[in-house]
């Protein structure tokens, strides 16, 4: 994470916008952040962290929202923090507002704006800065990931204010572990422990789950087996559950194999029991039944004796009917006869009303004869019908004619309108499609002229941009040349100023009773001082590396010239000497050109197809006219024969139909005459006929009355059944004689005559010993089925058993291997002794590279007295690996690092937070820490530990890393060049950069 640039505005006690360029201050390495207190410097840092995650650091976080304002703001000027930095790579810029209280617009009294967040990004690209998010969540969510760390830890590691400077170095191993955590992005490791407890979650809970099924099936075992098992006493998830399951299974299997065996003993003697007590049960149903039987026959007996008389007289009535059949046939006869004669007798009367006058008394013979003469006229009109009714046909065969006549007139008219514009009509198309045969021809030839034209236009562009890049580069190039100059110059004006002054430099290192290293000797009784405006060594090197780049950039801005000048040579070729915008008139001037002659040849082919349609149209035209021709002539002669044929028709016609308006009529006349006279003849037939049949019906009658032995046909008639009444009366007679023939038979059986001697049987009392005996029997059976369903269900429970104890060995063995693994990795196994979790214990490897990279500068700042070592030693009751201790070079002795003082804290603290910042950095994946404050401390410090502190600090320009400190302490000042200074007024707090 690198700064860039920092805009304050009516933030804390700034009561204007302020600008930091953290650029221009990190290019020395090392810069001051000084003022008086409460000026402001806390509040720098302040908005540094306020514009990252929305919130101030430690106490001070209460002093967010309306009072981060600045009471010196003008009333119109909203707070606001805008940070531009870099980090993981990408250029970004934070803008934040806090709610602000302000005048409302419209109207007395105020209102209080949302507080707003933006979010941009700078695209190399396109060379400008893009909007990413105005949301507070997502922005904290993204700043917080490229960054790796939480808002206290951000503070703990890069950002340490006053009070909070030693945090990290006397954190517990939990707080450690969170912020390295965050720091080395080890959630793998701590994802590695999390899946090994879920697996041994997994495995437990299927382990659980298979003892629970294997007590499940001993429960049902138990129950199958009633008192004859006992359950074991181990629970699930316990060793030996699977074997004690088993062994009590088989006890239980054997118990019930014993029972099942005297269940089947019982069985069979019930069996007996039942099947004597079935059998006696029989025997007295059978003497039961018997004894009924007996007595129902003769209660029938006695009631077929009362009804004999009705019997008889059913008897003489069926024989008096059977009599009447034979004259049944007769009757049937005369009454058809008669029915057919009172028929026949109302046709003819009918078909004689509807007769003339003349044929009225005619006889049967007269009106057939009428009838025949009627049929002969009829015949004789069938020739006169056929050609009258040619006569309608020839009619519309010369309406048809006519018809076809005016079509073929109105064809001939348009095809002749038509075919005489033929002419024109075709020269007007060849010459639409010699028009686009010629724009074709010239689009191809400006096609050709296009791409060159473009070319020299491009280039000519081209050619007047690097024209004026020419200048701006020629420009750049002589202000790097002076730049470059001056930096060389100011070089070694600060060489020669430090050769003025190398003799305090030199005296800095002299420590009395070592020699000097110039004259030797042991005693120094008056070391030159460095003055006020000494030039050390760092300056020097700085002013070197500012020359260095000097030189650089005019070296780039000439190659850049220089590239720019072959580019405009080229671009001179190819465009030559003509204006740009000529050219650019010229190319806009054949791309109408080609667009216009393009448009005319896309109607080359509609041009074509529409002449070849035109050409197909006139030759259907023409034969259209010659076909119509042709058919006029046709039609000449046909409409002659059509004239002819009418009238000798017409002629024939008028002479057969007479006075009736048509043949057609003349010919129904006859129709209907003749059918009528035909009906006459045919009724009076047919009721001559009918009279002679009935008078025949009548002596037959007569007849088979006399000889059946009824003295007239009424009383046979009389005598005569129904086929209801005959069947119904020959039901009953049926029924008696069937009852009759039962009766006899059931009091002539001996073993029914035998039964009714003997006493009455008792039905009941052998239905309740045959009861008892089946009941007996059902509960032998019950006991007998109940141990056979014991004995398989325990055979099922304890294969089923077996095999889930078969499953579960394996799953067992897995959930033992799991669950020491993952033990192991969370610290709670007792294989591992120091309790150190699997993530602990990577991170005590980065601690313990933390610790080393601390301990080169702490020696360095402590003059070779304390090292920084990690231990993996536990804290109490807690697990170990996150452990930190000093060791005091004096002593030998290894000690907490609470022991130390307030200055040798502040040191120690910043060399295991510059150390932190070096692993971090050369971490792969992990955060790079460019920027670093210190916040106060270094007023506990003396001099030599001060100029140690310093000379730790300035080497951090090796690893392109600058270091801000925040301080009040003078001697800073003179120390550090560049520098941030906070100067507070009535008014409000201003920010002035110096030394850069």
């Amino acid at each position: 994470m690198r700064l860039h640039r920092l805009d304050i505005t009516a933030f804390g006690p700034f009561g204007g916008t302020q600008r930091v360029d953290f650029d221009a201050l990190s290019a020395a390495g090392l810069f001051l952040l000084h003022g008086p207190t409460g000026a402001g410097k806390t509040s720098v840092l302040d908005a540094v962290c306020y514009a990252l995650y929305g919130s101030v650091p430690g106490a001070r976080q209460s002093g967010q929202g309306g009072s981060l304002r600045s009471d010196h703001a003008a009333p119109g000027t909203r707070t606001e923090v805008r940070l531009d930095l870099t980090v993981a790579g990408r250029r970004l810029e934070v803008t934040r507002q806090p709610p602000w209280e302000r005048a409302k617009k419209r109207g007395a009294g105020t209102t209080v704006d949302k507080a707003q967040t933006w979010l941009r990004e700078y695209d190399p690209a396109a060379g400008a800065w893009k909007d990413l998010s105005r949301s507070h969540q997502e922005i904290g969510e993204e700043i917080t990931q490229l960054l790796g760390m939480s808002r206290e830890q951000f503070c703990q590691v890069v950002l340490l204010p006053q009070g909070d400077f030693a945090r990290f170095l006397r954190a517990d191993a939990e707080a450690r572990g969170k912020l390295l955590g965050r720091l080395f992005d080890t959630r793998r490791f701590a994802e590695v422990e999390k899946r090994l407890a879920e697996r041994r979650r997994s495995t437990e809970a299927a382990v659980r789950d298979g003892d629970s099924a294997l007590l499940a099936d001993a429960h049902r075992m138990q129950q199958a087996a009633g008192d004859a098992m006992e359950l074991p006493e181990a629970a699930p998830g316990e060793p030996g559950l699977a074997e004690a399951v088993l062994g009590a299974a088989a006890v239980a299997r054997a118990t019930a194999r014993e029972q099942l065996t005297v269940a089947r003993c019982r069985l069979t003697a019930a069996e007996s029991a039942q099947a004597a007590a079935a059998r006696e049960l029989a025997g007295v149903r059978e003497r039961e039944r018997l004894q009924r039987r007996f007595a129902e026959a003769r209660a029938r007996a006695a009631r077929l004796a009362e009804r004999a008389g009705a019997h008889r007289e059913a008897e003489a009535r069926m024989a008096r009917a059977r009599k009447a059949e034979t004259v049944a046939p007769a009757l049937e006869l005369r009454q058809a006869a008669e029915t057919e004669h009172r028929g026949a007798s109302d046709a003819e009367a009918r078909a004689r009303a509807l007769l003339p006058a003349a044929h009225a008394d005619d006889g049967a013979a007269g009106l057939a004869a009428a009838a025949r003469r009627a049929a002969e006229e009829l015949g004789r009109l069938e020739s006169a019908r056929r050609a009258e009714r040619r006569l309608a046909a020839l009619a519309e065969e010369r309406v048809g004619l006519d018809r076809d006549e005016r079509a073929d007139e109105d064809l001939l008219a348009e095809a002749e309108s038509w075919l005489a514009g033929w002419d024109d009509t075709r020269d007007r198309l060849r010459t639409a499609v010699e028009s686009a045969q010629e724009a074709a021809a010239r689009a191809e030839q400006l096609a050709e002229r296009r791409e060159p034209a473009r070319r020299r236009l491009a280039a000519a562009r081209q050619r007047d941009r690097l024209a004026r890049d020419t200048g701006d580069a020629q420009r750049a190039a002589l202000d790097s040349a002076e730049r470059a100059a001056r930096a060389r110059t100011h070089w070694l004006d600060l060489k020669e100023q430090r050769l003025d002054g190398i003799a305090a430099e030199l005296a800095a290192r002299l420590t009395d009773g070592e020699p000097c290293a110039v004259c030797g000797a042991t005693e120094h009784p008056a070391p030159a001082r460095k003055d006020a405006g000494h030039v050390d060594r760092a300056a020097e090197e700085r002013a070197l590396a500012a020359s260095r780049r000097a030189e650089e950039e005019h070296a780039e801005r000439e190659r850049r010239l220089g590239a720019v000048r072959e580019a405009l040579a080229a671009a001179g070729a190819e465009a030559g000497d003509a204006p740009t915008e000529r050219l650019a008139e010229e190319a806009d001037a054949i791309e109408r050109e080609y667009a216009r002659t393009r448009a005319a040849a896309s109607a080359l082919h509609a041009a074509r197809e529409e002449l070849r349609h035109a050409e197909r149209e006139r030759e259907r035209r023409v034969e259209d006219r010659r076909e119509a021709a042709v058919r006029s002539a046709a039609r000449v002669g046909r409409r002659e024969r059509l004239d002819r044929e009418r009238a000798v028709l017409e002629e024939e016609v008028a002479r057969v139909r007479g006075a009736a308006d048509s043949v057609a009529a003349r010919a129904a006349q006859c129709e209907r005459r003749a059918a009528l006279l035909t009906d006459a003849a045919d009724a009076a037939r047919h009721a001559e006929e009918a009279a002679r049949r009935l008078k025949d019906a009548d002596a037959r009658l007569a007849d088979a009355a006399f000889r059946a032995g009824f003295d007239t046909p009424r009383d046979a008639a009389g005598a005569l059944l129904d086929d209801a009444a005959h069947r119904e009366l020959q039901r009953r007679l049926d029924a008696w004689q069937a009852e009759e023939a039962a009766v006899r038979a059931v009091l002539a059986e001996e073993d029914t005559a035998a039964a009714a001697h003997l006493p009455p049987a008792q039905v009941a009392v052998a239905e309740r010993a045959a009861e008892d005996a089946a009941r007996r029997l059902r509960e032998a059976a019950s006991a007998r089925d109940a141990a056979a369903r014991r004995c398989a269900d325990l055979d099922r429970l304890s294969v089923r058993a077996a095999e889930a104890a078969r499953r579960l060995a394996p799953l067992r063995e897995e959930y033992d291997r799991v669950a020491r693994l993952a033990g192991l990795a969370a610290g709670t196994s007792a294989d591992n002794e120091r309790r150190m979790r699997l993530e602990a214990y990577v991170l005590a490897a980065r601690l313990e590279q933390v610790a080393a990279a601390a301990t080169a500068r702490l020696r360095r700042m402590s003059s070779g007295r304390y090292t920084l070592v990690h231990s993996d030693d536990r804290a109490g009751r807690g697990r170990s690996g996150l452990g930190l201790h000093v060791v005091d070079a004096w002593t030998g002795r290894e000690r907490d690092t609470a022991t130390l003082s307030g200055g040798e804290t502040f040191f120690a603290s910043l060399a295991l937070a510059l150390g932190l910042a070096d692993v971090v950095t050369d971490e792969t994946g992990g955060v790079r820490l460019d920027t670093l404050f210190i916040d106060e401390g270094f007023g506990s410090l003396d001099d030599q530990t001060l100029d140690e502190v310093l000379d730790v600090l300035d080497s951090l320009r090796e690893r392109d890393r600058s270091v801000g400190i925040v301080s009040h302490v003078g001697d800073l000042r003179r120390r550090v060049h560049a520098q941030l200074e906070v100067v507070k007024s009535r008014t409000g707090s201003v920010l002035r950069q110096r030394g850069v």
